[in-house]
């Protein structure tokens, strides 16, 4: 039963987007399997509620019903995600619903597996279940994008932060880092980094701004991404916030084959990671990056780089999302371009969102 051939009230779509809300508050922290959310309602009572556990395991619907209990019976479930239909070592998530006597499944976004794919929609209509997908499935698919880009092309979804002056720039030369928005737009921000499973920069940004790349909202500071560098030649400072730190919070150095093993063992004893990387015209292969990353198990990529890392991106064709912050003050000087501008987007993408964080504006576009 498709979403328009049935009859979706307006208490659905409010019980799908508080399923959506609850997904969220796991994203980068569930391993290789994506943030679902799981409500299990009934007689308009939320009975059971549920996220993917940390690691990935137990998944949405298993957490929501062990609290629902006996109250499933009957009841209906809001799953932001296509129940998985595949064995593993524990049953499918659609064989859960219906031992539990559930008797009806909204579903928002389908799932591209090819172990799922339909079939956990078709598990529980033959079991007798009313079920209905596609509800606020466009919503559903933006908070797990990053699952979703892995899942059906092998690569993360990749997401380019920036913060720009009035003046469209993002920094001054030789100035290191200069603030450019308050604290509430950099909360923001961290707030992102805290929800992706890594950030990127080149090695020239290491070189000359040496950031942490954590995320140091209270509360939040385990919740810092896998931390990556653009790096063909090892020369990544060994005295680096990031390389200095490499033991407790992982960074992972993209690197060409030849590049100096004496650097590269320097740092590796300290704690950082190499990835070799093919080179294309002297540079990082980024496609070919991206599905390395993917087969380790990253679903999403923040890029928070300086120009060139940026347009690299931009002009192969592989930013997914354009998230800006936009302080409102000028930087003139010997200033440094942003590689796109509210008023100059690439083709393609759309705005989603826009807000107000204390003087700075908040834009977001996303690819079609």
């Amino acid at each position: 039963m498709a979403g328009g051939k049935a009859k979706i009230t307006a208490a659905d779509r409010r019980y799908m987007a508080a399923a959506i809300r609850l997904s969220r508050n796991h994203l980068g922290l569930t391993g290789t399997n994506p943030s679902v959310g799981t409500l299990i309602v009934k007689n308009g009572v939320i009975v059971g509620r549920g996220v993917t556990a940390l690691g990935g395991r137990p998944h949405a619907e298993t957490v929501a019903l062990a609290e629902a209990g006996e109250r499933a019976r009957g009841a209906t479930a809001y799953v932001t995600l296509e129940p998985c239909a595949h064995h593993g070592r524990t049953p499918p998530c659609a064989q859960a619903l219906i031992d539990a006597g559930v008797a009806r499944v909204i579903g928002a976004a389908d799932d591209p597996d090819s172990r799922v794919a339909g079939r956990g929609y078709e598990m529980l209509r033959e079991a007798g279940l009313k079920v209905v997908s596609g509800v606020l499935a466009e919503e559903a698919r933006d908070a797990m994008a990053g699952y979703l880009s892995r899942a059906a092309r092998k690569r993360p979804e990749v997401t380019l932060k920036l913060a720009i002056s009035a003046d469209g720039m993002i920094g001054r030369r030789g100035a290191g880092q200069i603030a450019i928005t308050s604290g509430i737009a950099r909360a923001q921000a961290h707030l992102l980094r805290a929800a992706s499973d890594a950030i990127l920069v080149g090695v020239g940004t290491v070189a000359e701004d040496d950031p942490e790349l954590t995320s140091r909202l209270d509360g939040l500071r385990d919740r810092s991404p896998a931390r990556i560098v653009l790096d063909p030649q090892a020369r990544m400072p060994v005295m680096s916030k990031l390389a200095l730190s490499s033991r407790s919070l992982r960074v992972l150095a993209v690197s060409a084959p030849d590049a100096d093993p004496v650097r590269r063992s320097s740092l590796e004893m300290i704690g950082v990671e190499f990835m070799p990387a093919e080179l294309h015209n002297g540079r990082i292969a980024l496609p070919e990056m991206l599905e390395d990353l993917a087969a380790r198990g990253m679903s999403s990529l923040l890029i928070e780089g300086g120009a060139a890392t940026a347009r690299a991106f931009l002009d192969e064709g592989l930013v997914d999302r354009i998230v800006l912050f936009r302080g409102p003050d000028a930087i003139g000087g010997d200033a440094i371009a942003s590689p796109v501008h509210p008023d100059a987007m690439p083709d393609g993408f759309r705005l989603l969102r826009e807000a107000q964080y204390g003087v700075d504006r908040f834009s977001e576009w996303v690819r079609d």
